[in-house]
């Protein structure tokens, strides 16, 4: 019998860079799905360029190295990438394993409109269901180190967890390996997270991804900035955002199970 725990089997690290911060507008520039077998296992690499068929904003470009000029010369089609990954996370969703990123919710939600926009099934119409499972490093880390003071970028949570990136960060690829790194320097730390079900960890950032969001929120109206309040779903927001009876149900659900599962640590039992 396998008694191994999640982060020794495979996980499925995933990253975009697009052309802008607006999941239902922008498009992707670059993918990238790094397989490992285990947390520590050595990385299988699958990066694409796509010519999103727009313009790439200059502000885009100097962040990730993309250029229109670059994307339309090397650049595939956007159907027959976004076919290709969305089939690899989907399968690996499928057999439960875990897809790992640096706020999911930005990478998961594009997807899905772009998938839609190419009249291509999303993550959610191939599995039937709210896809997952997801692990995400930012939102376990403001859960579990909530009052720690500072920004929470990719780079910050690698800096402050000893991380040494593979190559410049903003690099699809290298903000995979990053991620995973980041996750599993995270669980040396709190390595009650290793023992937790894959289903009850997905659940689980759902209700801290909530918290955090309320929160936030209030401290956004408290404090007098005029901004679109975060949304408060994870891993899909926008349109393919969980209802609130959903969220509410699942909350209700992760508290009950981490108040009765005294088996757990206490840093676990308060994830969000």
């Amino acid at each position: 019998m396998d008694t191994a725990n999640w982060t020794e089997r495979r996980v499925l690290g995933f990253d975009t860079e697009t052309t802008g911060v607006d999941v239902t507008s922008d498009r992707i520039v670059t993918a990238a799905l790094v397989m490992r077998q285990g947390l520590g296992g050595l990385s299988r690499v699958r990066t694409s360029i796509i010519d999103p068929g727009v313009e790439i904003p200059e502000g885009a470009s100097e962040i990730h190295g993309i250029t229109t000029e670059y994307a339309r010369a090397h650049g595939r089609p956007p159907a027959e990438v976004l076919e290709e990954v969305a089939a690899a996370i989907a399968g690996a969703m499928a057999d439960g394993v875990p897809i790992i990123a640096f706020n999911a919710s930005f990478d998961l939600t594009i997807l899905e409109y772009e998938l839609a926009r190419h009249r291509l099934p999303t993550l959610t119409d191939r599995l039937g269901r709210t896809p997952g499972p997801a692990i995400d490093p930012l939102v376990l880390d403001r859960a579990l180190d909530r009052y720690r003071p500072g920004k929470r970028r990719l780079s910050n949570l690698a800096e402050y967890y000893g991380v040494v990136a593979t190559g410049e960060l903003h690099a699809a690829d290298v903000d995979v390996d990053a991620t995973l790194d980041v996750l599993r320097a995270l669980i040396k730390r709190f390595p009650e997270l290793a023992e937790v079900d894959l289903q009850a960890m997905h659940e689980r950032q759902i209700r801290a991804h909530f918290h955090w969001a309320r929160k936030f929120n209030e401290w956004l109206v408290m404090n007098g900035y005029e901004r679109p309040p975060a949304d408060g779903s994870w891993p899909l927001q926008g349109d393919y955002a969980l209802g609130e009876a959903e969220i509410a149900d699942i909350v209700a659900r992760a508290r009950a199970a981490a108040l009765g599962q005294r088996v757990d640590h206490p840093v676990v039992a308060s994830v969000g």
